[in-house]
């Protein structure tokens, strides 16, 4: 116990370094050098702690107990290069390019047939995860001391994790690539990747995560029925998003359901189930939690599999334990309403709205349980959350009466508030050009819209769940409700959006060169410049390479052009005001 107090005060001490740390998500070079000792030695006092705790040793050495479960170990039929079967559990590839997965049976036999289906995008997905891994940790020794952490850190989550669940991972587990055992064995290294969107989200201080979604019922749309619109501003680079997985899981105890997400993944960041409940999650603002306990996703899992209304939703997710900060907005067929369970490691609430019908969610809480909160408080006034609230006030009231299609345009919206050019790509856009994925869900229909790449600008791919989990599904051989669907942005086949393209590889050759001190060309300035022209961040790189070249007096115009647009965060508007005044210093 003294051990965890005094690693307690330690990471409490580093918490600076961890959100600094962050920046490097979003490819801000600045950081990568600051203070590598301190975070090496983090990493090596959380390794001496792994090699010393009895809990690690326990958590390492755990297996799930599956023998109360059947299994028939798949033998997989192969119709074409996108399409893969096993008794009545289906893989294919539709015209959109989305995975369409479904699969039945007991916790053991899902894992094993989704693991048998999925096996070559679950270890490209493995691959492209662990390689993003190893460019932000390229040395071999650190790599070691963040297995160590890794193993620490996740030593209790075994623990907070439903049985079946296990037995499903376990399963799916058995189709991993051998290439990542020296992480961890297969089936902790299942687990411990269900978690990491709730590490990221605790260790980069928010800055991989800005999402944004709303429901709206009554007056609020076309029919009067229940409507809801989500963007998954989930970026772990273009490679992790281009195999998306629509998933169709019929289990064996609980309600059919389906969620969109990743190969490898059985939690759920957006789903609905055959009851009409809908899941999707918004994180929230977080302290560093010192041990992971329940991911988020599985949470949201449960309640999709067990849940018939939101009474239901509340009751399970009130009973399990977290470790970050989340928002989940829960919409119900069964009670035509919608509602914000707000669940944290310290605290739980539930947002209701009153004399309206629309509830809005993007980053940070609105229940009374969190009216109190200083760091919900201080999040709303520093991050770019309030103003993507206040965007959607904005739209709802220009698109009245929402219907699938007016959903689809407020999710892709790329405008700043009053219809001001912000620049592509800024966070404080409902349409960031990041999603891994957009959903419209119709609930009390039971039916779903997908996005397809890129972002959430492609074709939205229509479901009918009362069709899919029944008989008419194997009569007809498709998923898809093709009639439905909703037609892809214009915007991508824009010279806007090509430039944006072009602006994202020329700012990674940016960074490379602030980096390695390398130069660059005034051409590849002024071409730089037009590709994305409204974006602050575009004159903030700028100034930092004069900086860095100690030409001060361009550096002073770059950085008072990026202070005359849409700065995403207080801090970082902060940081370019920091930056200009150490440049008018240099210029005395």
């Amino acid at each position: 116990m003294k051990k965890e107090n005094n690693m307690q005060f330690f990471v409490i001490q580093n918490e600076m370094e961890w959100s600094e740390k962050s920046k490097l998500i979003r490819g801000d070079s600045s950081y990568r050098q600051k203070d590598k000792c301190q975070i090496s030695t983090l990493f090596y006092l959380f390794l001496i702690l792994s090699l010393t705790s009895c809990g690690v040793r326990k958590s390492i050495k755990h297996v799930p107990d599956v023998k109360q479960y059947s299994l028939e170990i798949p033998e997989v039929n192969k119709i074409n290069d996108s399409t893969f079967s096993f008794n009545q559990n289906y893989l294919t590839k539709n015209k959109q390019q989305l995975w369409e997965l479904y699969i039945k049976g007991n916790p053991l036999q899902l894992g094993y047939n989704n693991g048998a289906l999925t096996q070559n995008l679950m270890q490209k997905q493995e691959e492209i995860f662990f390689s993003k891994v190893e460019g932000f940790v390229p040395s071999k020794f650190k790599q070691n001391l963040l297995r160590g952490f890794l193993k620490w850190y996740n030593r209790k989550m075994y623990l907070n994790v439903r049985e079946d669940y296990q037995a499903e991972l376990y399963g799916l587990s058995k189709y991993s690539s051998d290439k990542y055992d020296f992480i961890a064995p297969k089936y902790l290294r299942s687990l411990y990747l269900h978690g990491a969107h709730d590490i990221g989200h605790a260790m980069q201080d928010l800055m991989m995560v800005g999402c944004t979604s709303l429901a709206v019922w009554n007056e609020n749309t076309e029919d009067g029925d229940l409507l809801i619109g989500r963007n998954f501003d989930f970026y772990v680079g273009d490679d992790f998003a281009k195999n998306k997985l629509v998933e169709f899981v019929e289990p064996e105890d609980g309600i059919p359901y389906m969620s969109v997400s990743w190969p490898g993944m059985i939690g759920v960041v957006s789903g609905m189930n055959k009851e009409g409940i809908t899941v999707t999650i918004n994180a929230g603002k977080s302290k560093i939690p010192l041990t992971a306990k329940t991911p988020i996703s599985l949470v949201t899992r449960e309640i999709l599999q067990y849940a018939k209304n939101i009474d239901e939703a509340i009751a399970i997710a009130k009973k399990r334990k977290v470790f970050v900060s989340e928002s989940i907005l829960v919409g119900s067929a069964n009670d035509k309403n919608a509602v914000i369970i707000e669940v944290s490691p310290d605290n739980f609430g539930v947002y209701k709205v009153e004399n309206t019908s629309r509830i809005f969610c993007t980053n940070h809480f609105q229940s009374d349980a969190y009216k109190d909160d200083k760091r919900n408080q201080k999040h709303i006034v520093e991050s770019h959350s309030e103003y993507r609230y206040e965007k959607l006030q904005e739209l709802l009231q220009e698109n009245k009466k929402l219907n699938p299609e007016k959903m689809a345009s407020v999710l892709r919206d790329r405008s700043g508030l009053k219809n001001e050019k912000i620049g592509y790509g800024n966070e404080k856009a409902i349409n960031q050009l990041l999603a891994h994925h957009a959903v419209i869900f119709s609930p009390q229909k039971k039916l779903v819209w997908v996005s397809s790449n890129p972002y959430q600008l492609g074709e939205f791919v229509c479901y009918d769940l009362n069709e899919i989990f029944s008989d008419k599904r194997l009569k007809s051989g498709g998923f898809a409700k093709s009639d439905l669907n909703i037609a892809k942005d214009p915007f991508v086949n824009s010279q806007d959006y090509k430039n944006y393209e072009e602006y994202k590889k020329g700012s990674s050759q940016f960074e490379d060169a602030i980096s390695n001190k390398k130069i660059l060309t005034e051409e590849f300035f002024s071409h730089y410049h037009s590709l994305n022209p409204d974006f602050w961040l575009v004159y903030y790189q700028t100034g930092k390479y004069y900086f860095n070249q100690k030409e001060y007096s361009k550096a002073k115009i770059e950085f008072e052009k990026a202070l005359t647009k849409e700065i995403t965060t207080v801090p970082d508007k902060e940081n370019v005001e920091k930056y200009l005044q150490k440049t008018i210093k240099k210029l005395k």
